[in-house]
């Protein structure tokens, strides 16, 4: 009786795990506007604001920091150069800017005096490609 019982009770809730929909995932993922940075994010994790002198001038149009990290969205083959020696996981300890504060123009970096070590695409891949 008792294996009668424990047969009745699996073909009860294996008809109930029959009968439950299967519904298909779905997955959205959105990505916003960055914060206003002074001088740009980091284009890989930990995302949060470079200091002066990480970005080349390439990556500024005028005063205006053009994108990098998860809300860069430009041209596939955009390659611009990064000083990482200011990147927390290369070493750095030193100032951080706070978002919202405002770029000094007195420390913005021009061709002539930018040294930078790395080539990145803006979504963190680094690039032998020297324009």
């Amino acid at each position: 009786m008792n294996g009668f019982k424990f047969l009745m009770l699996a073909a009860v809730a294996g008809s109930c795990f029959t009968a439950i929909p299967i519904a298909e995932s779905q997955v959205s993922v959105a990505v916003g506007v960055a914060p206003v940075c002074p001088y740009g994010y980091y284009d890989v994790a930990p995302y949060s604001c470079a200091p002066s002198g990480y970005y080349g001038p390439e990556w500024f149009s005028g005063d205006v920091f053009i994108g990098a990290g998860p809300w860069f969205h430009g041209e596939n083959n955009f390659r611009g150069n990064v000083n990482n020696t200011f990147h927390p996981d290369h070493g750095y300890k030193g100032a951080m800017p706070n978002r919202g504060d405002k770029a000094d123009p007195t420390q913005r970096v021009d061709k002539a005096h930018f040294t930078g070590n790395e080539q990145r695409d803006g979504r963190g891949h680094t690039s032998d490609d020297k324009r």
